[in-house]
């Protein structure tokens, strides 16, 4: 009878053994996995100038509740599905003032199921890209002294007074290698334009690849937003002071556009036009970062939108490379 007993003790003592098991593993899984693995980004351009418009003129006069663009770009996503077709400008200002007026978000979104969703993909993309700074500026003596402003804390990829132009090409067709959706954005330049960091980071990766050329890609600090420049000069595509694994600051000269790529042989003019390849891939974990289902946000509307904030750059005759102009410090308080 006591072996029986003890059989039935062990038993048991297996079976919930195996069950916690069993349990530990899908709630393993479950963590492992509760992150988003597929998003999109197709906010216009007059959504987000309105709702960051919002956002600044409410600092900048003292408003008791400011409006946070992301959370009236998030409210018009859940309410659109993400199309942003459907956009009116007139949703915009209703959501802004309800905010204005002392609402939630909470409140507002409660029956809202994606809500959430759409905030955190939006926060991914356009997180850090607004709050307080101080920057040097010029005076009418010609030093330089430092103002504190509040705006904009990220840069136009392209340099102050150089021109360029670019279309919404996000997802049309290339052929070479083999057949593909084009993942980024291209910014039409001259040969030797400076490339500016948008945002400040860590440069991840540095040099040659048979399709993007000459390449940079620089991670945020938040880990969220991994930035790529590609097809950049051929000889002397990167700026001097950038190196793998060097922290960039947003508005530092990195590189020059080029036409570089498309060619298995390194240093090789393979594109015909010369033109900046501009990516942002989003990373909601670090499996994604490179895998078959990575997430790269249509970088159309963001580039018109940091036209606004572009970096003044001057040129060393000697060394023929460019610097920034001013330096540029992000506070606390970005959002």
């Amino acid at each position: 009878m006591a072996g029986d007993k003890m059989k039935r003790i062990i038993s048991v003592t297996v079976a919930v053994c195996l069950i916690a098991g069993v349990i530990l593993i899908l709630s393993g899984a479950t963590q492992e996995e509760d992150y988003i693995k597929y998003a999109e980004f197709n906010v216009c351009y007059e959504a987000m100038d309105t709702a960051l418009s919002a956002q600044l003129d409410s600092y900048k006069s003292n408003e008791e509740n400011i409006p946070s663009w992301i959370q009236v770009l998030s409210y018009l996503g859940a309410k659109y599905g993400g199309d942003f077709k459907q956009y009116k400008s007139a949703d915009a200002t209703e959501i802004i003032d309800r905010l204005k007026g002392g609402e939630k978000i909470e409140d507002i979104t409660r029956d809202m199921k994606y809500y959430s969703y759409y905030y955190q993909v939006y926060d991914a993309v356009l997180g850090g890209f607004v709050g307080s700074y101080k920057e040097e500026v010029s005076t009418e003596n010609g030093e330089k002294q430092w103002q504190e402003g509040y705006g904009l804390t990220v840069f136009s990829p392209i340099a102050k007074t150089f021109p360029f132009s670019h279309y919404n090409d996000f997802g049309v067709s290339r052929s070479y290698g083999y057949k593909r959706t084009h993942l980024g954005h291209d910014l039409m330049a001259a040969t030797g334009t400076p490339v500016i960091a948008i945002e400040s980071g860590t440069v991840e990766i540095m040099g040659w690849n048979q399709y993007g050329g000459w390449r940079i890609g620089i991670r945020s600090a938040d880990k969220k937003r991994y930035y790529y420049y590609a097809h950049l000069r051929q000889n002397r595509p990167f700026h001097p002071n950038i190196s793998q694994g060097c922290t960039v600051n947003a508005g530092d000269v990195i590189g020059y556009v080029g036409r570089t790529g498309y060619s298995a042989n390194e240093n090789v003019n393979g594109i015909e036009t010369s033109h900046l390849h501009l990516g942002m891939e989003l990373v909601f974990d670090e499996s994604q970062k490179e895998c078959d289902n990575e997430i790269w946000v249509d970088m159309y509307a963001i580039t018109k939108l940091l036209q606004k904030h572009q970096s003044e750059v001057y040129r060393v005759n000697e060394t023929k490379e460019f610097y920034r102009e001013n330096n540029f410090e992000i506070l606390e308080g970005s959002e």
